[in-house]
């Protein structure tokens, strides 16, 4: 039988169509009941959509012989944190009372990039920093550090493409940030995750809402491509199988 991780880009156009299609249905689900789009909002915050990435971090984990009883996504996704009482993350690995994988899943789509881009950066470094400090005071009962994985899928449009101004009343920026798109700046924010070690593997795909529908996909940087992260993920938890 044919490993997933042998024909991953089937899987993850599947994912990609299923975020798409999922998203369209949210959207004329929330018309028919009258209600404003108020900014995509609905489509944004559903969590169905990434459901497909979900599943498919849950199948490559499974394929590594770990029993499914270990693997928690729907429910059961709470963890203690340091900074607050605990943090919901969107797939869990525990086995025998030992933490040994975590992920987390976002996505965005237009037209608030700005804004967006600002809380998603804060949120993953605020939960990546809340986790390693929990986990150095013995939250999760010691034994080997977990796998901390960050997946992130971007709206390939105008608004994330174009180059976009800094403000530098005081200091510059640092230089790779100048003229950069929205889309550059979530590559160079995923790939400062793993750099920095706030995060053990990061993806960073893009799909837009026309052909994505169609499970079509872009990865801009090899250094992120899904096949890097899935093979860190299965490397680490296989370990534990």
């Amino acid at each position: 039988m044919t490993k997933i991780i042998d024909s991953l880009e089937k899987h993850i156009a599947e994912a990609v169509a299923h975020y798409w299609l999922t998203r369209r249905a949210q959207r004329q689900k929330q018309k028919k009941r009258g209600v404003s789009d108020a900014g995509l909002r609905s489509a944004v915050t559903g969590g169905a959509q990434m459901d497909g990435f979900i599943s498919l971090f849950t199948k490559l984990i499974l394929e590594t012989g770990l029993d499914k009883r270990y693997v928690f996504q729907k429910k059961a996704l709470d963890l203690p944190g340091f900074f607050r009482p605990t943090k919901e993350w969107d797939l869990l690995v525990i086995k025998k009372g030992h933490l040994i994988a975590t992920i987390e899943a976002k996505s965005q789509v237009g037209p608030s990039f700005g804004n967006n881009f600002n809380n998603r950066t804060e949120e993953a470094m605020g939960s990546a920093l809340d986790l390693w400090t929990a986990y150095r005071e013995g939250a999760f009962d010691g034994g080997v550090q977990p796998f901390l994985g960050y997946f992130f899928m971007l709206e390939d449009c105008e608004g994330s493409n174009h180059p976009v101004k800094v403000r530098e009343p005081h200091f510059k920026v640092f230089p790779e940030f100048v003229g950069a798109s929205y889309m550059k700046r979530y590559e160079l924010f995923c790939r400062k995750l793993i750099l920095e070690r706030h995060y053990t593997s990061a993806s960073f795909i893009t799909s837009d809402s026309e052909n994505g529908i169609e499970g079509v996909y872009e990865e801009p940087s090899k250094d992120l491509s899904f096949l890097i992260f899935a093979k860190s993920l299965v490397s680490h938890v296989g370990a534990f199988a």
